[in-house]
């Protein structure tokens, strides 16, 4: 890994710093150029936070307090973004057994594959770059909506900020997912009483609907047909009582 150019006055060029991170991340095409990305990014984002302190330190006006955490912000989102990168092509590296695996084995030194410390990472640091990776997989934007909630509210977006975004994110994928369901939450059960009148309105609803003169006349002629039928009496005494049940609803709304 090549070392970053030294800047005589980081704290002036800190959009210049945040580009270059940006750049850099864009164009990486091997571990180690993603690794100086993450570490440009990392560089801009502690500048950015230097000069938000010092800003707040002496009583500066909030616009330019607001102005140091938005680079902050910035820096620690491409830093995120360098980091998942890493984490694909550290899997990726395992998967070609050019990366030493946890349940990989070999004979003899001269075969083994590389170390995550031969790589210059620590196993917190990988692990730390799958759970960003896997945060972001699983909710797309949610690093850019993290900073930004926090820029919202005033507060400085910090890597602690995003670290307890990350736990929080692999709770939630840890606890059993609810089957999706259709009910509408503001839905409030009709009473007893409701239910009932809705069940005589709705009855008397689809009836009206379907009571057309060509029907009617349908039904005529298969009532006729039917007299000969083993439940023609039932299903005449069934007609009269609803008949007479209909009467008597038709009187409470005439009384009313």
């Amino acid at each position: 890994m090549t070392a970053l150019a030294h800047i005589p006055n980081p704290a002036k060029d800190l959009p210049s710093l945040i580009e270059r991170a940006a750049t850099m991340l864009s164009g990486a095409k091997t571990a180690a150029e993603v690794l100086e990305a993450r570490e440009a990014a990392g560089l801009a984002y502690d500048v950015a936070k230097r000069a938000a302190r010092m800003k707040s330190a002496k009583a500066a006006h909030d616009d330019l307090v607001a102005a140091a955490h938005r680079a902050q912000a910035d820096a620690l989102e491409i830093e995120a973004a360098a980091k998942r990168r890493l984490a694909d092509e550290y899997d990726a590296a395992q998967a070609r057994g050019d990366v030493m695996g946890r349940a990989r084995s070999c004979v003899g030194e001269d075969n083994a594959p590389a170390t995550a410390a031969d790589l210059g990472l620590r196993r917190d640091q990988i692990h730390e770059a799958r759970q960003l990776r896997d945060a972001e997989t699983n909710d797309p934007g949610i690093v850019r909506r993290t900073l930004d909630e926090r820029l919202e509210r005033g507060e400085e977006p910090n890597r602690t900020a995003l670290r307890k975004m990350v736990t929080d994110a692999a709770m939630r994928g840890l606890r059993p997912q609810r089957k999706p369901t259709r009910r509408n939450p503001l839905y409030v059960p009709p009473t007893p009483a409701q239910a009932a009148w809705q069940h005589v309105t709705g009855t008397f609803r689809a009836f009206a609907e379907w009571a057309t003169d060509e029907n009617l006349a349908l039904a005529r002629q298969g009532m006729r047909e039917a007299q000969d039928a083993p439940f023609h009496d039932l299903d005449a005494r069934a007609i009269a009582e609803g008949s007479a049940a209909f009467t008597t609803i038709k009187e409470w709304i005439d009384a009313r």
